[in-house]
């Protein structure tokens, strides 16, 4: 069966020794989640369950279990090997817009350049018989353009960064030159459709911060110390009720205690859990939301692009006003009548070329204005949470009596799978014994 990623990244990650409140906190998942899930790796990985003498349990992962995986199923084989395939057909689709591109532009200046030639002849052969004809006879304007233009467009980076004096940080390729980042080609498609969305694990990171506050408090928190991670905490009577505080504790497995004053404090009895003393964990003040990027692409792969793309609009609709002369496409025909077909899609993909960014831009800023308005938000109740009265200070301190860390030690266990039930048994046997032989030297 297919085995949930967070749960394996949060094992290796925590060093293949693991509670279930461990894996919920490193990973962001649900408890119920992160109890299956590991239950499921471990039933498939030969690891192994370790019971402490006060009933808490830790999973004991073999470090190889993921090649233990792949010899056991096909299908995480056959994931792995789509995964590596795709890879490459991705970057094949994230280029091909770029050389699309690089063909319509092709396409259209070769098209210009035979029919106007053609128009010349007729309209030569015309004031030869003394007759005016299609253009009269006069000369029809043709943009220059080489191979070398494109050359300069792909280089043009290079040369904007030197003329705004900034340096741009490279990084060595496989064989030890200067990589700039991005090819070209890919950076039509950043420039088309852009590069991805930052937050895309907002979620998980959410829950992660929210859990290592818990664990960093020993387990036991007041609501106000959880709400520079959330977003709606509700109006009137469901901000004061704490209502905010219930999906955290549904997540968790919490419960709320109550103090004699009557302040509510929240308990996590499982994130008290954990397979190995751990210090603090660094969490941030407030969870903050990455600004969506335009393009990972540099100014001046933008800039080319951009150049690239007008050439190719203008010279579609140039194209499309020598193609009104049928007479002329109907008797060159071949590639000029075939470039008459595909007219429309010719315009059609410079116009999208050109608006689709244009519409992500608008789109991007309206977006990246709620990120920055959400951020602040955060940033305004993390400063309040830091200037909080001696209410808040009471109701942390009273938290505090709920505060503990169990750790399961693996010199301290009533039982582990890893060794056989009659050996456990008589190592049980051996260190009581060890214990009264002890209590009976100290007595006497």
């Amino acid at each position: 069966m297919p085995h949930h990623p967070a749960v394996m990244q949060a094992v290796e990650s925590l060093d293949y020794r693991v509670t279930v409140g461990d894996v919920a906190t490193q990973s962001g998942l649900e408890l119920a989640i992160a109890q299956q899930g590991l239950n499921a790796l471990a039933a498939d990985t030969q690891a192994h369950l370790q019971v402490s003498e006060t009933g808490e349990i830790a999973y004991e992962f073999p470090k190889g279990f993921r090649a233990i995986l792949r010899n056991k199923y096909w299908r995480l084989r056959l994931q792995e090997t789509w995964a590596r395939i795709w890879n490459v057909l991705f970057y094949l689709i994230r280029i091909s817009f770029g050389i699309l591109l690089l063909l319509s532009i092709l396409v259209i200046v070769v098209a210009i350049a035979v029919l106007v030639i053609a128009m010349q002849s007729a309209s030569q052969r015309d004031d030869d018989r003394g007759g005016g004809g299609g253009f009269g006879g006069g000369m029809v304007f043709i943009p220059r353009f080489w191979i070398g233009d494109l050359y300069w467009l792909f280089h043009f980076n290079s040369y904007s960064g030197r003329r705004s004096g900034r340096r741009v940080q490279q990084r060595p390729n496989r064989r030890g030159q200067a990589d700039d980042g991005m090819n070209f080609l890919e950076a039509i498609f950043s420039f088309l459709f852009g590069d991805g969305d930052p937050n895309a694990d907002l979620a998980e990171r959410r829950w992660r911060e929210i859990g290592g506050v818990i664990q960093n408090n020993g387990g036991a928190i007041a609501a106000e110390q959880v709400v520079p991670y959330l977003d709606d905490l509700g109006k009137g009577w469901e901000k004061e009720d704490e209502d905010y505080i219930l999906p955290v504790l549904t997540r968790f497995n919490g419960v709320p205690e109550v103090s004699p004053s009557g302040e509510i404090i929240y308990h996590f009895p499982e994130l008290q859990v954990t397979a190995q003393e751990r210090g603090r964990v660094a969490v941030p003040a407030y969870l903050k939301e990455t600004p969506q990027k335009f393009s990972e692409a540099k100014q001046g792969q933008i800039a080319g692009a951009i150049g690239l793309g007008v050439f190719n609009f203008v010279g579609a609709v140039f194209l499309g006003i020598l193609l009104q002369d049928q007479a002329v496409v109907a008797e060159i025909g071949g590639f000029i009548a075939f470039v008459n077909g595909i007219y429309w899609l010719l315009l059609g993909y410079g116009v999208g070329f050109l608006g689709i960014p244009a519409g992500r831009y608008f789109w991007t800023k309206r977006k990246n204005r709620k990120i920055e308005h959400r951020n602040e938000q955060r940033q305004e109740r993390a400063l309040a949470l830091n200037a909080a009265g001696p209410e808040l200070d009471e109701k942390i301190a009273f938290a505090r009596q709920f505060a503990a860390q169990t750790v399961v030690s693996a010199d301290d266990l009533a039982y582990t799978t890893a060794k056989d039930l009659t050996e456990q048994e008589y190592e049980q046997r051996e260190k009581l014994d060890a214990e009264w032989q002890k209590r009976l030297e100290e007595g006497s």
